[in-house]
C-alpha cells in the first residue's frame, strides 16, 4: 500500500517501510510506508492550499459528495471488512458491522450539519447597539489531524473525519500502524467520491514520528486523538504551544456494578457481550466487576460457564467467537498484567492462558479494592476481575477510585438505586442494565478525569471542529 498525499499515492520520502501482519495467522497482509516528519509536513502544506476552496464550496455540494461516498462504501463492504479482519484480528461480522456503521456516521453528521444554525442577538439588547443587527456563523478551523487506534480503525475514522469534512475542514488521517489498510481503502473512496486530494489525505507511520512533527509544525489547527492517556497528555502539551485545539478520547477502567437484586443471567450476558467484544480491546468496555457479596459466587459461576462455551480461533471464520489480540506483544503484556494481579492476591477461576496472540478469557476472584486492577490498571484483554462489596457507598467508592472516567454500568432492578448511582459515578456515560461498551452517534461520547477532553457525537463535534464568528450590521436599523 501507499500513502495518500495531495491526490497522489506515494511512498515515504525515506523509502522506509514496515510489514502489516495478520495476528491470527502471522502472514504479512501488506507493506506499509514508514512516514516521517517531512511526509506529514508535505501533507499539511497541501491541506493549507486546498482547504479554502473546500470551505467555499456550497454546503449542499459537500453533502452530495458525502452521500456519494457512503454509496461507494456500501458497494465495497466485503473487501474493506476482509482487510480489517486480516490486519486487526477482529471477527469478520464485527468488521462488516463497523463498515456499515461508518456509512451511518457520515450520513448522520451530514444531516446534523444541515441544522447547524448560527444565532441572532436580540435586537436593541443594549443602548450602544440598538441600531445594529448582530448574528453568528460557523466557519471551519482549517486543517485537522486525526489519529485513530487499532481497535476500531473504521468507526473512529468516521467519527473524526465525517464532522471535519462536512464543515469544510481539511483532514490528515494517521491510522494506527497495526491497522492502516482498511482506512487507506476508505480514504481512496473519498477521493473517488469527489473530495479533493489535498483536502483528505492519509499518512502512515509511527506515533512517535507524528508526535515529533506535531511538536514543531505550525500548519495544524486541531488534533483529534483516540488512544492512551500518556500519548494524549503529550499531544495536549504540544498543542498548548500553538494554542491548538486538541480533542482526546483516552483510556478507561470502567466499573460494572451488580447489586443483589440484579438479574444475574442478564448480568452475565451483558458482561460477556461487552468484554469479549474485539477480544477485550475496547476503551469503554467494562473492566472492573464490582459485585455484591451475596451474589458474587453465583455470578462468577454463571460467568465461567458462559465463557467456557466461547470458541477462539481465526476471526475470518464466523464460527469463532473471539479472535486474537492485535499482536503477540500485546498478548504477552496482557498476561504480565494478569500475573501481576494474581501476585496481589487474586484467584484464577478460568483462563490465564496464551497461545501466540490469543489470550483466553480470564475470570479472577478475591480481587481486593486495593489491587491495581481495581484502580488504574487497564488490561486490554477479556479479563473479568471480580471485586466484592456490601453497601451502596462502598460500591460507589470502588467505582470512583480510579483516575479514569470513560464509561460505567449499574445492574439492578431498582431504578432509584440505578439513578442514584448514575448521578454519582464519575464517568462520561452510565449504562443502566447494560454493558458500558455502548455508543450512539448522537450522544456526547467522552470521559471524565484522565479519560479525555472534548466530546464526539452529532450533539457536540460539529461545534468543536468549527469556530464561531460574529457579524455586525452597524446602524442598519437607523
Amino acid at each position: 500500500m501507499l500513502m495518500l498525499i495531495n491526490g497522489q499515492r506515494v511512498p515515504a520520502a525515506s523509502g522506509k517501510t514496515f510489514d502489516n501482519v495478520n495476528p491470527a495467522t502471522g502472514e504479512v497482509v501488506c507493506t506499509v510506508p514508514a512516514g516521517e516528519a517531512c511526509d506529514f509536513e508535505r501533507a499539511a502544506l497541501a491541506a493549507k492550499a486546498a482547504q479554502p476552496a473546500w470551505a467555499d464550496m456550497p454546503f449542499y455540494k459537500r453533502s452530495q459528495i458525502i452521500y456519494k461516498y457512503t454509496s461507494l462504501v456500501r458497494e465495497h463492504v466485503e473487501e474493506i471488512a476482509q482487510a480489517a479482519c486480516a490486519e486487526g484480528g477482529k471477527r469478520i461480522d464485527e468488521c462488516r458491522d463497523e463498515v456499515l456503521t461508518l456509512c451511518m456516521v457520515f450520513e448522520t453528521f451530514t444531516e446534523a450539519a444541515h441544522h447547524m444554525y448560527g444565532n441572532t442577538i436580540p435586537l436593541k439588547a443594549e443602548a450602544r447597539t440598538e441600531n445594529d443587527i448582530i448574528f453568528t456563523v460557523h466557519e471551519p478551523l482549517g486543517t485537522i489531524v486525526t489519529i485513530t487506534p487499532f481497535n476500531f480503525p473504521i468507526e473512529l475514522y468516521a467519527h473524526k473525519v465525517a464532522p471535519a469534512l462536512i464543515t469544510g475542514n481539511a483532514v490528515i488521517a494517521k491510522p494506527a500502524s497495526d491497522t492502516p489498510l482498511a482506512t487507506t481503502m476508505l480514504t481512496e473512496l473519498l477521493w473517488e467520491a469527489g473530495v479533493p486530494g489535498g483536502v483528505m489525505q492519509l499518512v502512515t507511520g509511527s506515533g512517535r514520528e507524528i508526535g515529533k512533527w506535531l511538536e514543531e509544525t505550525k500548519l495544524v489547527d486541531a488534533v483529534s486523538f483516540t488512544g492512551s492517556t500518556e500519548v494524549g497528555s503529550s499531544l495536549l502539551a504540544s498543542g498548548a504551544k500553538e494554542i491548538r485545539r486538541t480533542f482526546l478520547e483516552l483510556g478507561g477502567n470502567d466499573p460494572f456494578v451488580i447489586f443483589p437484586d440484579a438479574d444475574l443471567d442478564l448480568c452475565v450476558a451483558e458482561a460477556l457481550g461487552g468484554r469479549a467484544h474485539n477480544a477485550g480491546q475496547v476503551c469503554c468496555a467494562s473492566k472492573r466487576y464490582i459485585v455484591h457479596e451475596s451474589v458474587k459466587d453465583a455470578f462468577a459461576e454463571k460467568l465461567v460457564k458462559a465463557l467456557s462455551a466461547l470458541k477462539l480461533g481465526n476471526p475470518a471464520d464466523p464460527a469463532n467467537d473471539m479472535g486474537p489480540l492485535i499482536n503477540e506483544k500485546a498478548a504477552i503484556a496482557a498476561m504480565a498484567d494478569i500475573a501481576h494481579i494474581i501476585d496481589q492476591g487474586a484467584t484464577v477461576l478460568c483462563g490465564n492462558k496464551r497461545e501466540g496472540a490469543y489470550v483466553w478469557p480470564t475470570v479472577l476472584t478475591d480481587v481486593s479494592p486495593e489491587n491495581d486492577v481495581a484502580k488504574d490498571l487497564e488490561v486490554f484483554a477479556a479479563l473479568f476481575p471480580i471485586i466484592s462489596f456490601q453497601t451502596f457507598d462502598e460500591a460507589l467508592k470502588i467505582a470512583n477510585q480510579t483516575s479514569f472516567g470513560l464509561a460505567s454500568t449499574v445492574m439492578t432492578a431498582d431504578m432509584k438505586t440505578a439513578m442514584k448511582f448514575a448521578t454519582k459515578v464519575q464517568a462520561g456515560t452510565c449504562v443502566i442494565n447494560g454493558t458500558g461498551d455502548y455508543r450512539s452517534v448522537h450522544q456526547a461520547f467522552g470521559g471524565y478525569k484522565h479519560s479525555g477532553m472534548g466530546r464526539e457525537g452529532t450533539s457536540t463535534t460539529l461545534r468543536e471542529v468549527t469556530q464561531e464568528k460574529n457579524i455586525a450590521l452597524k446602524n442598519i436599523l437607523k
